[in-house]
Formats: structure tokens, C-alpha cells, sequence
């Protein structure tokens, strides 16, 4: 039984894993939430009065996301002492089409999977709307279903998922710039930044750009106390900071929550994950997000 609990268990990991992820933005986190899974899901199943389970994947996915919902308390009020802007550890992934190796973070690739654009908007929810918003805009359960997994009438669902849905609409309008037209906007603007050219970062950036420095009070680049915002601004900063800071890494283009994106190494070190949001018409850049936390980047290679 122990086996056949373990065999269904790993069955569903990887959705498991994905539905967590992008409630929490955390793969550490997650990981402790999916550990907290397993140990229900095992003491159910060594149960011998317990009955039958007729639905072991909607079982699991009820299990995991109030998992989620509990451990986000743990979660903010962590982010209470975190020093600086605070991103989602980015989940990085070969950019093409090779092999993935069967890891938590990597398996998640494979799932769906949510931008760091998103998952940045997705904090400004409610840890519930949150939850309602992934289930069903990202992996497409019903109302009803959602309602039997959070234990709350559909119309209850309905109504977060409404509020939740015009929130996020509202902060990101759907569009998906192309991969290709991604690619080649992230390798401009690295070369200009590490290259300190000021004009043609300000051609690159859009009016109402944002810069997210997430190094914890750990990593290196730029940042601030708060996000950064205004085209000359950030032009400046990057133009100053770039050719410095930038001197003696090397650059890895690697899929990062789906989106194709660039890894900095110093050396063998993981030194940055830089993922860059594009204007609808996909010709200039609205945000840039920059994980140099260490903390965040010891899944990276």
C-alpha cells in the first residue's frame, strides 16, 4: 500500500508542485508544502478504518493548496524583515527544446507556468484570490471544483474570482510578446547596459519602465530600498552601475518562469537572473526584474 501511495503520490508531483509555486513564489516553500502533503496523504492511506479514495488527484490538490494558504502567514511575515524589493525565485529551464532534468523546479517547467510579471502582480492579492486566480485562469478548474477544494460555495468563488481577475487585468493586460522578439530585446538591452550606453538605453526603455533589485541584502547589482521607476532614472542608473559592475561575467541564455531570459555567472557562480517584461507591441522594455538574492539562485546552474 505504502508503495502504491508512493507511485500516485509522484504521479501528480509535478502539478502539485506548480499549483504551490505559483501561490507562493517560493521553491523552498513549496517544497515544505508538498512535504506536508506527502505525510497527509501517507497517513491516510495507513489508515485501515479509513475508506476508499475514489479521486486521489483532487484529494491531493485540496491538501496542497490549503497547505499553501496556511504557510502564507509564515511567508509574510518573513517578507517583513526582507531587506529591498522582494521577487519570486525565479524557476530556470533550458531555453530550447533539450532535455529537462526531472527535478521539483524544473519538472514545474513543464507544467504550466506563470511569468515572474505575473507572479508580481499576483502578490498584490489576497492570499485566497490568489489561490482562486491560479486554479482556474492558470490550470482551468471550474468554480464548483474550486469551491470542494477551499470549502466554499461557488458563488463565494465566483465572486474572488471576478475580483482577482480585474485586479490582475488591470495591473497586466494579456498579451504574450513572441519568444524570438524577447530574446533579442534582452540581448540589447544587456548590451547597452553592461556597455554603459546611455542613449541606447533610453531608446530601449519605455516611458514608465520599472527596475526590481532583489538581492536580499546579499547579492550584487542594481537595486534599491524600492523598486525604481521612470526612464531616465533607471537609464541613468544601469548606464553608471553597468560596465562596473557587469566586468568579468558571462551570460546564459535560459528560460526563466517560461519566458526566455538571461543568467549572469561570475565565473561557475550564479552572480544574477535578469527576466525582462515587454510592451505590448514588444519593442520596448516596461520592467526588469533582477534576482541576485544568492538564497534565490542555489537551484540555478
Amino acid at each position: 500500500m505504502t508503495n502504491t501511495a508512493t507511485q500516485v503520490f509522484n504521479d501528480h508531483r509535478e502539478l502539485l508542485f506548480s499549483i504551490v509555486y505559483n501561490m507562493l513564489g517560493s521553491v523552498a516553500d513549496t517544497e515544505d508544502v508538498l512535504q506536508e502533503t506527502w505525510l497527509s496523504w501517507t497517513a491516510r492511506n495507513e489508515t485501515s478504518s479509513a475508506g476508499h479514495i475514489d479521486h486521489p488527484r483532487a484529494y491531493l490538490v485540496r491538501i496542497a493548496v490549503n497547505g499553501a494558504l496556511a504557510h502564507r502567514a509564515t511567508v509574510s511575515r518573513r517578507r517583513e524583515t526582507y531587506v529591498g524589493p522582494w521577487l519570486p525565485e525565479p524557476l530556470v529551464g533550458p531555453l530550447g527544446d533539450a532535455p529537462v532534468v526531472a527535478d521539483a523546479a524544473d519538472a514545474a517547467m513543464r507544467a504550466e507556468s506563470v511569468s515572474m510579471a505575473l507572479l508580481v502582480v499576483l502578490e498584490t492579492l489576497t492570499p485566497l484570490e490568489r489561490g482562486v486566480f491560479v486554479l482556474h485562469e492558470v490550470f482551468g478548474y471550474a468554480h464548483t471544483e474550486i469551491a470542494e477544494i477551499l470549502g466554499r460555495s461557488p458563488a463565494a468563488i465566483r465572486q474572488l474570482a471576478h475580483r482577482a481577475r480585474e485586479h490582475v487585468h488591470a495591473r497586466r493586460p494579456r498579451y504574450e510578446p513572441d519568444p524570438q522578439v524577447r530574446q533579442q530585446v534582452t540581448e540589447r538591452f544587456l548590451a547597452a547596459a553592461l556597455g554603459g550606453d546611455l542613449d541606447a538605453l533610453l531608446q530601449i526603455l519605455a516611458p514608465d519602465v520599472t527596475l526590481w533589485g532583489d538581492g536580499g541584502g546579499k547579492g550584487h547589482g542594481a537595486g534599491g530600498a524600492r523598486p525604481l521607476q521612470g526612464r531616465d532614472k533607471v537609464a541613468r542608473l544601469l548606464a553608471a552601475l553597468g560596465p562596473s559592475s557587469g566586468k568579468g561575467l558571462s551570460i546564459a541564455y535560459r528560460r526563466v518562469n517560461g519566458d526566455p531570459s538571461a543568467l549572469l555567472f561570475a565565473g561557475d557562480t550564479p552572480y544574477a537572473v535578469l527576466v525582462l517584461d515587454l510592451t505590448p507591441d514588444g519593442d520596448q522594455v516596461c520592467g526588469i526584474y533582477a534576482v541576485s538574492n544568492p538564497d534565490k539562485l542555489a537551484h540555478v546552474d
